[in-house]
């Protein structure tokens, strides 16, 4: 049995790295990442991405030497992605976040509004269910992130969780602000509009987490199987026969029903940049999917049934 040489550069420079002799050909991607971080202990696996060509994609884990387009001599190039954080530890401190940060506005923590404010609750019943449907629907993504999702990605770079939570926080604090204001205006259409958005609300939340239960039941624990979601026995599930991403389209509706409820223009507008951001992810898994599997069902849209 043929062994490989395997010799690693600096994707910038060009310089040699590191240079393993006698690597077996079965060896994967994510044991040359071991081996290289023997003699570069400063670059963990998960800090690494080691690549073919200088400026191309970064190979899988699960890719084998011998299957590669490499000679007995491999050459790979090596370019740190950064410090990594676990995609589980971004996920608790995205939603964390606004669970509190929602709750020091709802019970009007001192220094928020005037001082004669200060822990006093709101008149308005539409207030208390925001506060319960907004809780309700964080505390939901903190216990699916620690006990149903499967992430494929084990890790993303340190700096992206600031940008993140900036996200989450600052939108959060937002809403909270106007819906727990003293002089918070009820929706117009009073209790006929707060109830029809707290249906939807609910729905799309019942919605959002069955598709969560789907896609995990596709993946086998510890492994990065990729099979395409169908429909099962769930209503709830029966979006994929025309969407992608139905995660993302309840999701959406989720937060719509969230602006009827409360008729205020944060939450709309963090519906909207929230459904244009969902749509990249949408369309570039839609795109994913018609990529790798070639049996892909042709009605399907990313995130809106014939439309997007």
């Amino acid at each position: 049995m043929k062994h490989y040489e395997v010799e690693i550069l600096d994707a910038k420079t060009k310089e040699k790295l590191c240079f393993l002799d006698k690597v077996e050909p079965n060896a994967t991607i994510g044991e040359i990442k071991s081996m290289f971080h023997k003699s570069h202990p400063q670059w963990y696996p998960a800090r690494q991405s080691i690549r073919l060509d200088p400026k191309g994609k970064s190979l899988k884990d699960e890719d084998v030497l011998q299957h590669l387009p490499v000679g007995t001599t491999a050459t790979f190039y090596f370019r740190d992605l950064g410090a990594q954080i676990s995609w589980v530890t971004v996920f608790l401190t995205e939603y964390a976040g606004p669970l509190v940060i929602y709750l020091l506005f709802y019970f009007r923590v001192p220094l928020i509004y005037a001082s004669k404010y200060d822990f006093t609750t709101s008149k308005h019943w539409v207030v208390h269910l925001a506060c319960m449907c907004h809780s309700f629907h964080f505390v939901k993504r903190l216990l699916e992130t620690l006990f149903v999702h499967r992430f494929s990605h084990g890790t993303m770079p340190l700096r992206n969780i600031f940008k993140n939570c900036s996200f989450y926080w600052g939108f959060a604090a937002w809403m909270a602000y106007y819906i727990n204001h003293p002089l918070y205006t009820p929706p117009i259409y009073g209790e006929q509009q707060i109830r029809m958005g707290l249906i939807m609300f609910l729905f799309c939340q019942l919605g959002n987490f069955s598709i969560h239960i789907a896609l995990r039941n596709l993946r086998p624990p510890g492994s990065k199987i990729r099979r395409i979601p169908y429909p099962t026995k769930n209503p709830f599930t029966w979006i994929f026969l025309l969407v992608s991403c139905p995660n993302y389209t309840y999701e959406l509706g989720s937060w719509l029903g969230f602006t009827v409820m409360t008729q205020c223009v944060p939450v709309a507008f963090f519906t909207l940049v929230g459904f244009i951001q969902m749509t990249v992810w949408a369309k570039g898994k839609h795109r994913s999917y018609l990529k790798e599997f070639r049996d892909y069902p042709p009605l399907r849209s990313p995130i809106l049934p014939f439309l997007l």
